[in-house]
């Protein structure tokens, strides 16, 4: 069968799946839905049709594409309409948590698997209402125990339902931890030199020199900007230790 018989097929699977279809599922649901055919199609040839449907997602003329996100390939909107498409359902699964849950949910994604007493080690806090939450929304998972802590604690890990909410595929899609802090800093100031009127560059001035306001006391009792600002003078003692 050719490629080009396969692709509406796969966008139909993709398109009526309520989860992330992998590669390897697809190919076995074509196989299925073509049983009559004596040679099955191979996981190279449905990458193969899953690259032409990216592909022609990826034009401007469609505001959604075809992308692998939360283990498997889903049909989902393009960035550019986030906001538009917010209107509907927007923020609200995140905005139901808690900052206190958010925090003990970031700390999971990071440093997963991790459990219950090293999660409040770095919080500081009892954690243990965060992450009944968080199991109750799906967003965490109970992957087994530490066999060598002592008790043998439940280990904590982020499910399928937050890589998939999140847009990624694994933990190590999250944004590095210094790319985040390295956007929050402050930029520095840049500084320029001043060019004179017959266009010959000046001294670089590090510090913008601020016209000194001069205040006095009026009749009233008031205090009023001196109508006369003397500007400032080199001194004598200046001209004196610049010789």
């Amino acid at each position: 069968m050719e490629i080009g018989h396969i692709i509406p097929h796969i966008e139909a699977l993709v398109f009526a799946s309520d989860k992330p279809l992998t590669s390897m599922e697809l190919t076995e649901l074509i196989n299925n839905a073509f049983g009559f055919m004596e040679e099955k199609l191979t996981l190279e040839q449905i990458q193969t049709a899953l690259d032409g449907i990216v592909e022609k997602y990826a034009s401007e003329f469609y505001p959604f594409e075809v992308r692998e996100s939360g283990g498997g390939w889903q049909f989902l909107t393009k960035k550019d309409f986030h906001r538009t498409v917010a209107q509907l359902n927007g923020e609200k699964f995140l905005k139901r948590l808690s900052t206190a849950a958010l925090e003990t949910l970031a700390i999971i994604a990071y440093k997963q698997p991790i459990t219950k007493g090293e999660i409040e080690s770095i919080r500081g806090v009892n954690s243990d209402y965060s992450i009944q939450k968080l199991l109750e929304k799906d967003l965490i998972i109970i992957t087994g125990r530490n066999e060598e802590l002592p008790g043998k604690p439940l280990v904590y890990t982020t499910s399928k339902s937050f890589m998939d909410y999140f847009g990624i595929n694994s933990p190590e899609d999250l944004p590095k931890l210094k790319e985040v802090f390295a956007e929050a800093m402050a930029q520095p100031t840049m500084i320029h030199p001043v060019i004179s009127e017959e266009s010959q560059p000046l001294e670089i001035i590090e510090q913008e020199v601020i016209e000194e306001t001069v205040l006095i006391v009026s009749e009233d009792g008031e205090l009023i900007e001196h109508a006369d600002n003397p500007a400032p003078q080199d001194s004598p003692e200046d001209e004196n230790k610049q010789e």
